[in-house]
């Protein structure tokens, strides 16, 4: 479709020679978001492993095979989620696609000129009305009209980079959370001692995400960066009680 972002955002190859390498299999807010939650899963639980433990021993709360087990459960989920997404990735892109064949069948079938030109209007008027005025509306979708006359189609099909987009849903799913996990390796018979730094690491993470997000967006980065922190906080503190 011409008017609607997906909820993923394909970067564009070669776009500047500093893009680094997950610039080029996903967009920032991509890589931003997958984070975010990659983020929020661990601190699911970090943050109530009390009530995974309730019936441990409270000696045992300081066990080597407890770090081990909530490391490798949350590293598990973690790359669960990644994996559900990439493919969400793709199929979405897969989707994106069909819309647009639909959209470029329309106007290139249509019986009059006007109906060609009311399809594209029909996609674009609730971007443009607020901002042009109807004349140069109608200039511009003439212009559109002129030059997806003969267009042809994308394949619809799934493509290479919906392949490597997914794979980069993984990737970053799995990359953001890893500072948080260090602590676990690092002290693995002070379970509570590595919980406790392991939160705090994941709150710094979260801090820098939003720090990134409002440069990325254009607003106050410092700002940003608290209120997601803050954001994420609620809604861990929210799920853990209702059982996620």
């Amino acid at each position: 479709m011409l008017n609607r972002k997906s909820s993923h955002h394909r970067a564009k190859p070669g776009t500047t020679p500093k893009e680094n390498f997950l610039g080029r299999l996903l967009d920032p807010i991509d890589v931003l978001s997958e984070s975010v939650f990659s983020i929020l899963i661990v601190l699911t639980f970090t943050l109530a492993f009390r009530i995974f433990k309730f019936d441990a021993d409270p000696g045992d709360l300081t066990s080597a095979s407890l770090a081990r087990e909530l490391v490798l459960a949350a590293l598990g989920a973690t790359f669960a989620w990644g994996v559900i997404d990439g493919v969400m990735y793709a199929l979405t892109a897969v989707f994106e696609r069909g819309e647009r064949h639909r959209l470029l069948y329309a106007i290139q079938t249509a019986a009059t000129e006007e109906d060609a030109v009311a399809v594209i209007a029909d996609e674009l008027d609730y971007i443009l009305e607020p901002i042009a005025a109807e004349d140069q509306r109608q200039s511009l979708y003439q212009d559109i009209l002129t030059h997806l006359q003969d267009g042809r189609p994308r394949p619809v099909g799934l493509q290479r980079e919906d392949i490597a987009g997914a794979m980069g849903s993984v990737l970053v799913a799995v990359l953001a959370v890893l500072p948080s996990l260090v602590p676990f390796i690092l002290l693995p018979n002070q379970y509570l001692l590595a919980i406790r730094i392991s939160n705090v690491v994941s709150f710094f993470v979260l801090f820098g995400i939003g720090y990134s997000w409002g440069q990325h967006a254009g607003t106050n980065p410092w700002r940003t960066g608290m209120l997601l922190a803050a954001i994420a906080l609620a809604m861990v503190l929210i799920a853990i009680p209702l059982g996620g």
